[in-house]
């Protein structure tokens, strides 16, 4: 089993399964399946995909993942944000051919699994952390309005297309006059019975002397109550036939297709920046819920693994008719809620579905798409959270102004450019925090060893030492910052002899703030004035030892600050009192 474990890292679990471990798996393969069934054939037509596509990828991929995943209950799948992204990927490549644009669907997900295999060999996990918390909630807020929209034709019975919200309104206003009142209906109807599942129907389940465990069971099962029933109405009035009702079509029978996506170089270069998005708030939202899921369990994720883990799930798509993947937050907290142990849970659920591809697909013909649109709605509504960017904007204006931006980028303009847009402003305020980092001259508080900020403290300034702590790494983007800062003390400090760079939030020194100090101890040399460092950490201390800079300080390294200021102190009045003496 060692071996197998370092080719499938996913199957640590295997060596303790058991019994009880299975037969737990298995009820909750078939509890998830219930819910994936429906919810995989509405994010494929959400994707603008064939809905079949929603059912191909939702079987291998779960058993990719189970073999290099790092998680024991994480769910993949569709979800709503990946397929919206994914309809907008292809939907800008102007694909009109169903076959095209499946395989169109593929070579986005190969070229996702490409960028996520390769943030795993450069052990990359912190990629997710170049979007901040604020711009993510604000991108999912954005796209979940978007998904509204977009769900709307269908609820209305509409033709109405539209990458961005003014798009979508203008095409449905020019629609209006063309409402179908039957799909009206269907769908109001659907969207009424899932909201009552989820609040009033429990609460009558319960009444009538059903426990809360089975109660919340049946209602987990309510969509596909609901397909049931409402492909059952649609077939027998044949509503698609005498009021002209949307409804989902043939469905292919049979296994996935295995197959390679072939597309055309072009198209190759043009899914290039979708995938990288894809594969980053994929990433994102995937570690996001399995480590949540994880601290439940008292179970770890690791985010270099999730990102092979998420690699093989989307080759496994992308082999297989389907499109991008990622962790599913609904469906992973059914999963687990259900009570799976282990990834074989996602297996046995991947082959329920490969069993309704075989077997039942005729069975869903008459679905309607309104139905479809309503289990969409009620299952992202509840993402869009303006809060968290208004929160945000009274924490702090400039990660406002960052959520709002993205809000406004993603509604207004695209997913990829609001998403692209929502990115760059993230790395932007990185960089614009840590260019101009916080700094302080620090004075000691008198009977004590420690020195503080003399803007909150009391404390003593000694004349003749500054004592500069920079609160930030030193890298190239304020490498000069520190240069112009040391350079203008000594011009409004004319009666230092020494600066000592207090380094205690130092953690990285890179190439040009190392040429930096060289810089700032060369000048302050000329000046007359002696260059020192405290309280240097270990890994910069032995970068600068290596790199001969402390052969170069005029000054010394010392320990602690409180032991700069005691030397230091003591040559001043040694110093002066020589000057004195002759």
């Amino acid at each position: 089993m060692g071996a197998l474990e370092r080719i499938f890292p996913g199957l640590r679990w295997f060596k303790d399964y058991d019994s009880k471990t299975f037969a737990d798996d298995a009820l909750a393969s078939i509890i998830t399946a219930i819910l994936l069934i429906p919810q995989s054939l509405a994010y494929a037509l959400l994707a603008g995909l064939p809905p079949q596509a929603g059912l191909y990828v939702s079987t291998t991929p779960l058993i990719a993942y189970a073999l290099f995943g790092s998680s024991r209950v994480l769910a993949v799948g569709p979800v709503a944000v990946v397929s919206l992204m994914t309809a907008a990927a292809i939907g800008n490549l102007g694909l009109t051919d169903p076959a095209e644009q499946m395989a169109a669907a593929g070579a986005l997900a190969l070229l996702s699994a490409a960028f996520l295999i390769l943030f795993g060999v450069l052990k990359l996990g912190g990629v997710a952390n170049f979007l901040s918390k604020p711009v993510i909630g604000a991108f999912i807020t954005a796209s979940t309005i978007l998904i509204i929209a977009s769900q709307l034709r269908h609820i209305l019975g509409v033709e109405a297309h539209g990458a961005t919200l003014p798009e979508f309104t203008v095409s449905m206003m020019e629609s209006a006059s063309t409402v179908n009142m039957v799909a009206l209906g269907m769908g109001a109807g659907s969207l009424l019975f899932l909201i009552l599942a989820r609040t009033t129907f429990k609460r009558i389940f319960m009444r009538m002397g059903l426990g809360e465990g089975l109660a919340d069971t049946i209602m987990r099962a309510a969509p596909a109550i609901l397909v049931i029933a409402a492909t059952l109405t649609a077939a027998s009035f044949a509503l698609n036939e005498r009021t002209g009702l949307s409804i989902v079509g043939e469905l292919p029978t049979g296994l996935p297709p295995f197959a390679l996506p072939l597309v055309d170089l072009q198209t190759w270069r043009a899914l290039i920046g979708p995938a990288a998005l894809i594969s980053l708030i994929g990433f994102v939202e995937s570690v996001s819920v399995g480590q949540s899921l994880a601290a439940r369990r008292r179970e770890s994720v690791i985010p270099d693994r999730e990102l092979f883990g998420l690699g093989a799930a989307n080759v496994a798509a992308s082999l297989t008719g389907g499109y991008p993947v990622t962790g599913g937050f609904a469906r992973s907290v059914v999963n687990e809620q259900a009570g799976a142990q282990t990834p074989l849970a996602g297996v046995m659920t991947a082959v329920i579905i490969m069993l309704v591809a075989v077997f039942f697909t005729p069975l869903f013909h008459h679905l309607p798409k309104a139905t479809l649109a309503a289990t969409i709605l009620v299952a992202i509504w509840k993402l869009a959270d303006f809060k968290g960017a208004w929160d945000a904007w009274k924490y702090s204006q400039a990660d406002g102004s960052a959520a709002f931006l993205t809000l406004f980028g993603v509604l207004f303009l695209g997913v990829e450019i609001g998403l692209t847009l929502g990115v760059a402003i993230s790395v932007g305020l990185v960089l614009q925090r840590t260019m101009r980092p916080h700094w302080t001259r620090l004075g000691q508080v008198p009977g004590t060893h420690h020195f503080r900020n003399p803007h909150r403290h009391d404390v003593v300034l000694s004349p003749h030492v500054y004592a500069l702590r920079i609160d930030s790494a030193l890298y190239f983007a304020n490498a000069r910052f520190l240069e112009d800062l040391v350079a203008q003390i000594t011009v409004d400090h004319p009666d230092i002899t020494d600066v000592v760079l207090v380094f205690p939030a130092v953690n990285f020194v890179d190439a040009s703030a190392l040429g930096s100090l060289r810089t700032i101890n060369s000048r302050l040399d000329d000046a007359k004035v002696t260059l020192h460092l405290s309280e240097v950490k270990g890994p910069v201390s032995d970068k600068l030892g290596e790199a001969g800079f402390f052969k170069e300080l005029t000054g010394e390294v010392f320990l602690s600050q409180y032991a700069a200021m005691r030397t230091l102190d003591e040559k001043t009045t040694l110093r002066a009192e020589g000057v004195s003496a002759g």
